[in-house]
């Protein structure tokens, strides 16, 4: 039984897991593709929506059911794989997907946003692997935090309207006591860090 579950009931712990399923890592990959490619398109409904599935598939949707598999066969302890040691194997095969919806977009000459997102979140993939051998670092905060980042690098400063539910998902973490205070602030900085900062050099 994970610790969540043993969690008791305080006041926002329902809210917390509320925003940790709703705010999470898999949501968000499906959602930003669509920021991404409607700007990348020049507004391009049919191009948005072809290159979005592309990196929605094989950046969460293919990830999450391979994952949700693996908790329903025991092989981890639910779908966000709260123990650090039994990480390594989902977050390789989320690598593999990614090269994969990589290559797809290298051969259909995605547009280049497209492509500086999937290479930011492959690059945050690899260091979230590297770390994770040692340390459970927060990936819906890091998620969360290069989302937000890239939202801004593409439509401007308004967008930082949404800093704030980088903090949200970082407090639900916290408070469903999957990751430590530390864990949320290094995941919420690594993701604009690493991911913003490839995707800006990309683009």
């Amino acid at each position: 039984m994970s610790t969540a579950d043993t969690a008791p009931s305080v006041p926002g712990n329902r809210l917390a897991k509320i925003v940790t399923e709703v705010l999470s890592p898999a949501t968000i990959v499906v959602l930003l593709p669509f920021a991404v490619a409607w700007n990348a398109t020049g507004h391009q409904v049919l191009a948005t929506i072809l290159w979005s599935l592309v990196v929605a598939i094989f950046y969460s949707v293919l990830p999450m059911v391979f994952i949700i598999r693996g908790a329903r066969r025991g092989k981890w302890d639910g779908h966000w794989v709260r123990e650090r040691e039994r990480r390594f194997l989902p977050l390789m095969m989320c690598l593999v997907s990614a090269l994969v919806g990589l290559a797809i977009l290298l051969v259909g000459d995605a547009p280049r946003d497209v492509l500086a997102l999937a290479w930011s979140m492959i690059s945050v993939l690899i260091v979230c692997v590297i770390i994770t051998k040692w340390w459970k670092v927060s990936l819906h905060a890091t998620v969360a935090g290069g989302a937000v980042a890239t939202v801004i690098l593409i439509y401007g400063w308004i967008m930082a309207v949404l800093v704030p539910l980088v903090v949200l998902v970082a407090w639900a973490r916290v408070k469903v006591r999957d990751h430590t205070t530390a864990q949320v602030i290094v995941g919420a900085l690594l993701g604009p860090v690493v991911g913003g900062a490839v995707f800006l050099l990309l683009r």
